[in-house]
């Protein structure tokens, strides 16, 4: 099978740990010998990866410049996904002892200038902060902020991806061996001008809807939505709270799950699923046994 396995946020750096390399690369390692089952498995396999932390953290580091001199999220997406993908590679091969090529591919996603999301952040980019702190922040930065959980945190807009140009790129890799690592938050977002020429635009594109769009452009027969969390839940986080094996993607779709998390996911592995076409979505660490049905919760026809 063709597999893309999208990493989440969360997979790679938890709720409260520190944004430091060594802390990142330890979650990468992990991540790596999980993805290296899957190829082990005998599956092709192309990697997407989240971003929300680590380019917020840029945006921080960002701040230092006058206010016209700071560098654009499509930047700044280019540089997270750099990063990111640098760290995955390198973990993934040493995780297959170096038997298997992997490139990591910097990766344009098309979207439109006129989307509402432009006018409506929902994004959640960088740390959490205390509601005065954030407050404080986003006064000082001109950013849009939200409650995430308890806590308060940046958010970005979020077009719709609509294409991915790089697409024949990576199916050349995938036809010659090649483990590809794409797509990273997202992808950069662009505009496409009347001219068919291509320029980035302040956004962050979710990462799971460009999966999924992704995995739809390329054939793939499998998308894997991993994250932290081991399936998705009825009545999440309440005494009833149970978790389900098997959804439709009309089911899924039907869903009240959390906006900012697993919505998303819901929303992309039932806008994937056609045919014999499977998504699922559970724990990074169960990534075969979610491929074979006995993990997480499975979103087919």
């Amino acid at each position: 099978m063709l597999v893309v396995a999208a990493l989440g946020g969360n997979a790679l750096l938890r709720r409260g740990e520190p944004l430091t390399a060594n802390m990142q690369r330890t979650n990468v390692a992990t991540a790596a010998v999980a993805l290296a089952g899957i190829v082990r498995a005998g599956h092709r396999l192309v990697i997407t990866h989240g971003n929300g932390p680590q380019v917020g953290l840029l945006a921080l580091q960002g701040a230092a410049y006058k206010p016209d001199e700071a560098y654009p999220l499509d930047l700044l997406g280019a540089e997270t996904a750099g990063m990111i993908g640098y760290l995955i590679e390198q973990e993934l091969e040493n995780a297959l002892n170096h038997d298997r090529p992997v490139a990591t591919l910097l990766t344009q996603v098309i979207v439109d200038g006129d989307d509402p999301a432009f006018g409506k952040p929902t994004k959640f980019v960088g740390p959490v902060y205390e509601q005065m702190q954030a407050e404080a922040l986003a006064k000082a930065g001109g950013w849009a902020i939200a409650p995430d959980g308890d806590r308060w945190r940046r958010v970005v807009a979020s077009p719709k991806p609509l294409e991915i140009p790089d697409t024949r790129v990576i199916q050349l890799l995938l036809e010659a061996g090649v483990i590809v690592i794409c797509t990273g938050g997202g992808g950069i977002p662009v505009l496409r001008r009347a001219d068919g020429s291509l320029m980035g635009v302040e956004a962050v594109v979710d990462k799971d809807a460009s999966s999924a769009l992704l995995a739809t452009s390329l054939g793939a027969d499998a998308l894997l939505l991993l994250t932290d969390v081991d399936a998705v839940y009825r009545d999440f986080g309440t005494d009833t709270a149970r978790a389900i094996p098997v959804v439709t993607p009309d089911e899924a779709r039907l869903l009240d799950a959390p906006a900012g998390s697993m919505a998303p996911k819901l929303s992309a592995a039932a806008g994937f699923v056609t045919g014999k076409k499977i998504a699922a979505i559970g724990r990074l660490q169960d990534a075969v046994q979610l491929l074979n049905g006995g993990a997480g919760t499975r979103i087919a026809l």
